[in-house]
Protein backbone atom coordinates (compact mmCIF):
# COMPACT_ATOMS: atom_id res chain seq x y z
CA UNK A 1 0.00 0.00 0.00
CA UNK A 2 1.33 3.43 -0.90
CA UNK A 3 2.09 5.93 1.86
CA UNK A 4 -0.43 8.32 0.28
CA UNK A 5 -3.24 5.76 0.50
CA UNK A 6 -2.22 4.85 4.04
CA UNK A 7 -2.53 8.51 5.12
CA UNK A 8 -5.75 8.93 3.12
CA UNK A 9 -7.28 5.99 4.99
CA UNK A 10 -6.34 7.54 8.32
CA UNK A 11 -7.91 10.86 7.34
CA UNK A 12 -11.01 9.07 6.03
CA UNK A 13 -11.49 7.26 9.35
CA UNK A 14 -11.50 10.60 11.14
CA UNK A 15 -13.80 12.18 8.56
CA UNK A 16 -16.28 9.29 8.71
CA UNK A 17 -16.33 9.69 12.49
CA UNK A 18 -16.82 13.47 12.26
CA UNK A 19 -19.74 13.19 9.84
CA UNK A 20 -21.23 10.41 11.97
CA UNK A 21 -20.87 12.61 15.06
CA UNK A 22 -22.93 15.37 13.47
CA UNK A 23 -25.63 12.88 12.57
CA UNK A 24 -25.48 11.31 16.02
CA UNK A 25 -26.15 14.68 17.65
CA UNK A 26 -29.30 15.06 15.57
CA UNK A 27 -30.56 11.55 16.25
CA UNK A 28 -29.68 11.63 19.94
CA UNK A 29 -30.86 15.02 21.18
CA UNK A 30 -31.39 17.74 18.57
CA UNK A 31 -34.49 16.22 16.95
CA UNK A 32 -35.92 15.27 20.35
CA UNK A 33 -35.34 18.83 21.56
CA UNK A 34 -36.94 20.31 18.44
CA UNK A 35 -39.95 18.04 18.92
CA UNK A 36 -40.47 19.58 22.38
CA UNK A 37 -40.60 23.16 21.05
CA UNK A 38 -44.07 22.74 19.64
CA UNK A 39 -44.96 22.34 15.99
CA UNK A 40 -44.05 25.73 14.60
CA UNK A 41 -40.89 26.21 16.69
CA UNK A 42 -39.39 22.91 15.58
CA UNK A 43 -40.41 23.46 11.97
CA UNK A 44 -38.84 26.92 11.92
CA UNK A 45 -35.63 25.75 13.57
CA UNK A 46 -35.24 22.83 11.18
CA UNK A 47 -35.95 25.04 8.17
CA UNK A 48 -33.12 27.32 9.30
CA UNK A 49 -30.79 24.38 10.00
CA UNK A 50 -31.50 22.95 6.55
CA UNK A 51 -30.55 26.26 4.93
CA UNK A 52 -27.40 26.71 7.02
CA UNK A 53 -26.08 23.17 6.50
CA UNK A 54 -24.96 24.18 3.01
CA UNK A 55 -22.07 26.18 4.42
CA UNK A 56 -18.70 25.00 3.22
CA UNK A 57 -17.34 23.13 6.27
CA UNK A 58 -19.97 20.41 6.61
CA UNK A 59 -20.74 20.14 2.91
CA UNK A 60 -17.06 19.87 2.00
CA UNK A 61 -16.65 17.08 4.51
CA UNK A 62 -19.90 15.31 3.60
CA UNK A 63 -19.50 15.54 -0.19
CA UNK A 64 -15.74 15.12 -0.03
CA UNK A 65 -16.17 11.83 1.77
CA UNK A 66 -18.40 10.59 -1.03
CA UNK A 67 -15.57 11.23 -3.47
CA UNK A 68 -12.98 9.77 -1.10
CA UNK A 69 -15.21 6.73 -0.58
CA UNK A 70 -15.24 6.12 -4.33
CA UNK A 71 -11.46 6.33 -4.34
CA UNK A 72 -11.12 4.08 -1.29
CA UNK A 73 -13.44 1.49 -2.82
CA UNK A 74 -11.63 1.67 -6.16
CA UNK A 75 -8.20 1.26 -4.64
CA UNK A 76 -9.47 -1.62 -2.53
CA UNK A 77 -11.10 -3.35 -5.48
CA UNK A 78 -8.08 -3.05 -7.77
CA UNK A 79 -5.09 -2.56 -5.48
CA UNK A 80 -5.58 -4.64 -2.35
CA UNK A 81 -5.87 -8.32 -1.65
CA UNK A 82 -6.72 -10.52 1.28
CA UNK A 83 -9.13 -9.62 4.08
CA UNK A 84 -8.20 -5.92 4.00
CA UNK A 85 -9.58 -5.69 0.48
CA UNK A 86 -13.09 -6.62 1.62
CA UNK A 87 -12.93 -4.41 4.71
CA UNK A 88 -11.76 -1.30 2.86
CA UNK A 89 -14.12 -1.91 -0.07
CA UNK A 90 -17.05 -2.34 2.33
CA UNK A 91 -16.12 0.88 4.17
CA UNK A 92 -16.39 2.92 0.98
CA UNK A 93 -19.59 1.25 -0.18
CA UNK A 94 -21.29 1.56 3.23
CA UNK A 95 -20.65 5.32 3.28
CA UNK A 96 -21.80 5.78 -0.31
CA UNK A 97 -25.01 3.83 0.16
CA UNK A 98 -25.82 4.20 3.85
CA UNK A 99 -24.83 7.82 4.33
CA UNK A 100 -24.69 9.63 0.99
CA UNK A 101 -27.43 7.60 -0.72
CA UNK A 102 -29.78 7.79 2.26
CA UNK A 103 -29.25 11.55 2.41
CA UNK A 104 -30.04 12.03 -1.27
CA UNK A 105 -33.05 9.71 -1.44
CA UNK A 106 -34.64 10.15 1.99
CA UNK A 107 -33.48 13.08 4.13
CA UNK A 108 -33.11 15.75 1.43
CA UNK A 109 -36.59 15.18 -0.08
CA UNK A 110 -38.11 15.52 3.40
CA UNK A 111 -36.06 18.69 3.98
CA UNK A 112 -37.26 20.14 0.70
CA UNK A 113 -40.89 19.34 1.52
CA UNK A 114 -40.52 21.01 4.93
CA UNK A 115 -38.78 24.04 3.41
CA UNK A 116 -41.79 24.78 1.22
CA UNK A 117 -44.24 24.85 4.12
CA UNK A 118 -45.54 27.78 6.13
CA UNK A 119 -44.27 26.97 9.62
CA UNK A 120 -47.45 28.16 11.29
CA UNK A 121 -49.83 26.12 9.13
CA UNK A 122 -51.68 23.05 10.34
CA UNK A 123 -50.26 21.12 7.38
CA UNK A 124 -46.70 21.94 8.44
CA UNK A 125 -47.32 20.92 12.06
CA UNK A 126 -49.00 17.72 10.93
CA UNK A 127 -46.16 16.88 8.54
CA UNK A 128 -43.61 17.77 11.23
CA UNK A 129 -45.06 15.53 13.93
CA UNK A 130 -46.55 12.73 11.84
CA UNK A 131 -43.97 12.28 9.11
CA UNK A 132 -40.84 14.39 9.38
CA UNK A 133 -39.77 13.77 12.96
CA UNK A 134 -40.08 9.97 12.98
CA UNK A 135 -38.95 9.27 9.41
CA UNK A 136 -36.19 11.87 9.16
CA UNK A 137 -34.77 10.77 12.50
CA UNK A 138 -34.92 7.11 11.49
CA UNK A 139 -33.03 7.76 8.26
CA UNK A 140 -30.61 10.05 10.07
CA UNK A 141 -29.87 7.21 12.49
CA UNK A 142 -29.17 4.97 9.50
CA UNK A 143 -26.68 7.59 8.28
CA UNK A 144 -25.08 7.70 11.73
CA UNK A 145 -24.66 3.94 11.83
CA UNK A 146 -23.30 3.89 8.28
CA UNK A 147 -20.63 6.43 9.18
CA UNK A 148 -19.66 4.51 12.32
CA UNK A 149 -19.54 1.24 10.39
CA UNK A 150 -17.47 2.82 7.61
CA UNK A 151 -14.97 4.18 10.14
CA UNK A 152 -14.75 0.82 11.92
CA UNK A 153 -14.34 -1.17 8.69
CA UNK A 154 -11.70 1.20 7.41
CA UNK A 155 -9.85 1.09 10.73
CA UNK A 156 -9.88 -2.71 10.68
CA UNK A 157 -8.69 -2.70 7.08
CA UNK A 158 -5.89 -0.29 7.93
CA UNK A 159 -4.84 -2.34 10.95
CA UNK A 160 -4.91 -5.56 8.92
CA UNK A 161 -2.79 -3.93 6.23
CA UNK A 162 -0.31 -2.55 8.75
CA UNK A 163 -0.10 -5.94 10.48
CA UNK A 164 0.67 -7.64 7.19
CA UNK A 165 3.43 -5.15 6.39
CA UNK A 166 5.07 -5.45 9.80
Amino acid sequence: MSPFFFVLMQAAILAYALVGGVFLAFSDFIMRSLSLTGGSGGVEAMQVINREVYRWVFMTLFLGMAVVSLGVAGVAAFGLSGPERGLVLAAGIVYLVGCFGVTVFFNVPMNEALAGMDRSSDAARSYWTGTYLPRWTFWNTVRTLACVLSAALLLLGLLWTAQGQA
